[in-house]
């Protein structure tokens, strides 16, 4: 996992309340084990027609935002099924940063894990970052974990909290696995002395 230091980027502003995992990524792209090449598929049946055109109108699809980096979304996101593509969809279309005012608590934990800063914030400044984000590829928000600060456009700065733990993940790139190699000559020495002691194992 990449260490995550600060992002500066355009910010996408999707004001829908209870936006459910089933709307991040549909159930028929749930076939794949892999973390990669679901972006495309991102938010798909708002995204897309039938057919397979883009519709013009959706965030995502609109030019000033096709490369947003940061999610400005309404209360409760990420509800619905506890499925892990949702985050995986969401980084691989190259969104690092979600803000809200609440989150489901799975997904929630998820983003940590693939990578993704969740930011719970109040709803006046969620509502103040929707703003800065209507404002399109003009207004570059910049999100800095180290300093646990987000600065809008116009130079106004908002602090969030986030938990010790899961800052010092991010900020090292380490998800559960990386968390565990880290004792990697710990579990060696150990699985050597068992080994030797009790070969019957």
């Amino acid at each position: 996992m990449d260490k995550f230091k600060k992002v500066d980027g355009v910010a996408a502003p999707l004001p829908i309340l209870n936006v459910d995992t089933d709307m991040i990524i549909p159930k028929q792209f749930l076939k794949t084990i892999k973390r990669t090449g679901l972006g495309k598929n991102l938010f798909d049946e708002m995204r897309f027609t039938k057919e397979g055109e883009e519709i013009p109108d959706f965030v995502l699809n609109k030019p000033q935002y096709r490369n947003a980096e940061i999610l400005v979304a309404g209360d409760n996101f990420g509800c619905g099924s506890s499925r892990e593509h949702a985050p995986w969809a969401i980084a691989d279309f190259g969104i690092k940063v979600i803000i809200s005012t609440s989150f489901a608590d799975i997904f929630y934990n998820n983003c940590f894990k693939n990578g993704i800063l969740p930011i719970k914030l109040s709803q006046g400044d969620v509502d103040k970052l929707m703003d800065d984000a209507e404002r399109g590829a003009n207004a570059t928000v910049s999100v800095d974990l180290e300093a646990q600060e987000i600065k809008g456009p116009d130079g106004g700065t908002i602090s969030f909290d986030i938990d010790p733990f899961r800052k010092h993940c991010l900020l090292e790139g380490l998800d559960d696995v990386g968390l565990t190699l880290q004792k990697e000559e710990k579990i060696t020495s150990f699985e050597k002395t068992r080994a030797s002691e009790q070969p019957w194992l």
